[in-house]
């Protein structure tokens, strides 16, 4: 059922493509698509090319497409946790951090983790207090093992959105991770609709944001209060990313 749905939607967009938009298979998995949007003019984002990643679920068109995205703070914790393993004379980390360098909520349970597996000494967390990790265990092949298996124990803590910028873009409805709020991505989905429609109200969502249910805050309120700093913010940021 996905997979001849998918094929009908794609021969659609080849036929009759959206206004400033392309789509296709990567790589030829028709599961996985990679948009482009051209930056509507008149908006900030004229001139830019966007890059959309679209994840097809088994259940498709009943559920909405997907991507699946880690956030930053993930990888670069654990990498940062590897490499302390691997030494044993690893710094002090503190739990439940901000700072570059400190762990999240999430991360402290993977902490733990790796505790158990490579049966550390003198581990101690609560409430912020630090942690001193000396490893019992150097062996390599038992720390690659324990880093792969954090990799896959962080997909609960991944962010799942329904179809994900790759370009980076300054908007109240788009974040950091390329997630977009919009609600037919979200509880207004129908089978009805298809992947020509919701590039079309991606690109209408990029002329026209909606302040009212942001997906960053403090991007919403410049929306609202300061719309020449927020216009070239968005113009910059084009520029940057967008536009290479």
């Amino acid at each position: 059922m996905a997979s001849k749905r998918i094929v009908k939607e794609l021969k659609d967009l080849q036929k009759d493509p959206p206004t400033s938009c392309s789509a296709g298979p990567v790589a030829e998995d028709m599961f996985h698509w990679q948009a482009t949007i051209m930056g509507p003019p008149d908006s900030p984002y004229t001139g830019g090319v966007f890059l959309v990643s679209i994840h097809f679920p088994p259940d498709y068109p009943f559920k909405p497409p997907k991507a699946i995205s880690y956030p930053i703070f993930q990888v670069q914790q654990l990498v940062r946790i590897s490499f302390s393993i691997i030494d044993a004379n690893a710094d002090i980390l503190r739990c439940g951090g901000g700072a570059s360098g400190y762990l999240s909520c999430e991360a402290t349970h993977l902490w733990w983790w790796w505790w158990w597996c490579l049966s550390g000494s003198n581990a101690q967390c609560s409430g912020g207090q630090e942690i001193l990790w000396v490893p019992d265990c150097q062996d390599c092949s038992s720390v690659l093992k324990c880093f792969i298996g954090l990799l896959f124990l962080a997909v609960p803590f991944s962010s799942c959105t329904l179809v994900a910028f790759r370009t980076k873009v300054f908007h109240p409805n788009i974040n950091s991770n390329g997630s977009i709020c919009l609600d037919i991505l979200k509880e207004q989905w129908s089978p009805a609709l298809t992947i020509s429609k919701v590039l079309l109200s991606i690109c209408s969502l990029l002329t026209d944001p909606n302040p009212d249910d942001p997906l960053v805050p403090e991007i919403a309120h410049m929306y609202k209060t300061d719309r020449a700093k927020y216009e070239a913010t968005a113009r910059s940021w084009t520029q940057k990313y967008a536009m290479g």
